[in-house]
């Protein structure tokens, strides 16, 4: 049995004064506000709120960042050096570049992560020895890290779309595709999850997964009772492709095959119309807002309080991590509104720590995850009130001005993985800059 004992933590009431929490095998068993420190308590300093979920990840995209803005351009042309980075990774370099960038996320305050893993197999695309090798490798470096993890492993099966059809594979695609939906779902029944990560369905877009195949992944995903991704109206050009083949938006091709239900969540959700933002909410599924990522790939704002307004739940990913700081992903949510409609508050702070902690939580399959309170997961973060950034803000209000360098402990499952802003495994920047020059080699 572990106790923390906190200045101030954001319970589900609000925040309280003076806050003791007692933790026991990885879950909370009690919270007391208002009491003394006793001898033996561990002190969290400043505010404690529940861990962050970083409900969408890419993580070999860090190895990217600062290094695809020389020449300007777009998405499309983003996602070029992205193909060309994922054509050189095996399992042992993956392994390194996850457990730095997972350590990175430990360090900003995230918890959980939902990794949308798509690079399966090696060149041309024959499997390793162990066709879930890539897959074992992020598993390994999230226990290293102290992260949860939930692998949503995911079909890739074409190359793209257009108003014709779907394209091939191009030679780096073949590496994400198992070739049928029934051999992705072959692979992953193999896998064995434990109380540490769980494993989650996605569909990499309506670009890469025919229709024919969506209904299959859908179904393997409800029996087996996992969460269920999927890349949705990223850009515009997606839309246009899937109107004109299957006569659908991307969204309602979605429902149409079964695979929009409260287990989903539509990653970026970005240019949607009334009707797609209807079925959304209608479905209570979730819609991934990514704003760092969605911002530095130009793709546009989504309809975050639409989607709210309509019955949908909000979380946040840091997808290809320009920055990983989820203070920044939960205030760009508010501050794309702001942008867009001429208006402040569209959300609350309570609405927006919801967004980062229970919802993100949700989304990824961890039920009882994201709150302060007897029986949830024992995921905390301590954040300083005394910073530059963050002195003399009120402390509903500390969404606003925090920032991931105010982070100073972070608990994993009781377990207190960073420190007085140090990880455990030590120095994370270096662990990124060798990992990175490997992945680039």
């Amino acid at each position: 049995m572990t106790t923390y004992w906190c200045e101030h933590a954001v319970l589900p009431g609000g925040a309280r004064r003076h806050v003791r929490i007692v933790t026991e095998r990885g879950r909370v068993v009690e919270v007391l506000a208002e009491v003394p420190v006793e001898p033996g308590d561990t002190l969290l300093r400043g505010l404690v709120v529940p861990g962050f979920a970083n409900a969408h990840s890419h993580v070999f995209h860090r190895a990217l960042r600062g290094r695809t803005h020389g020449d300007g351009g777009n998405f499309w042309t983003w996602r070029e050096g992205m193909y060309a980075l994922a054509g050189r990774l095996d399992p042992d370099g993956y392994r390194a570049l996850a457990t730095a960038v997972f350590a990175e996320m430990v360090l900003a305050g995230y918890t959980a992560v939902g990794e949308f893993h798509y690079l399966h197999h090696g060149a041309g695309g024959v499997p390793y020895d162990d066709p879930n090798a890539m897959g074992t490798a992020l598993v390994d470096a999230a226990r290293a890290a102290g992260i949860r993890l939930t692998l949503l492993d995911t079909v890739y099966l074409a190359g793209g779309l257009t108003g014709s059809g779907h394209l091939p594979l191009d030679p780096v695609q073949q590496r994400f595709s198992d070739g049928s939906a029934e051999a992705w779902h072959a692979r992953v029944a193999a896998l064995r999850p434990d109380e540490h990560w769980r494993v989650g369905a996605a569909v990499h877009s309506v670009r890469a997964v025919p229709c024919d195949d969506l209904a299959l992944v859908g179904d393997a995903a409800a029996r087996a009772r996992w969460p269920l991704h999927a890349h949705v109206s990223e850009q515009p050009g997606e839309n246009l492709a899937c109107e004109s083949f299957y006569g659908r938006t991307p969204t309602r091709l979605l429902a149409d095959e079964g695979l929009l239900t409260a287990s989903a969540s539509l990653v970026h959700a970005t240019h949607l119309t009334d009707d797609d933002i209807a079925l959304v909410g209608g479905a209570e599924a979730s819609a991934v807002f990514c704003p760092t990522t969605e911002r530095d790939l130009a793709d546009g704002i989504g309809p975050a309080r639409a989607l709210a307004d309509a019955g949908a739940h909000l979380a946040v990913g840091s997808d290809q991590h320009a920055v990983v700081d989820p203070f920044e992903e939960v205030r760009g949510v508010e501050m794309h509104e702001r942008l867009t409609t001429l208006e402040r508050g569209r959300f609350a702070p309570a609405d927006l720590l919801a967004m980062g902690t229970l919802d993100g939580y949700r989304s990824l399959g961890w039920s009882d995850g994201g709150l302060l309170a007897g029986g949830w997961l024992a995921d905390l973060v301590a954040i300083r009130t005394d910073s530059p950034r963050t002195a003399g803000c009120a402390t509903d209000q500390l969404l606003y001005a925090a920032t991931s360098a105010d982070v100073t402990d972070v608990v994993v499952g009781g377990e207190h993985v960073v420190e007085d802003g140090r990880h455990r495994l030590g120095d994370v920047g270096r662990m990124l800059a060798e990992s990175i020059a490997v992945a680039r080699r």
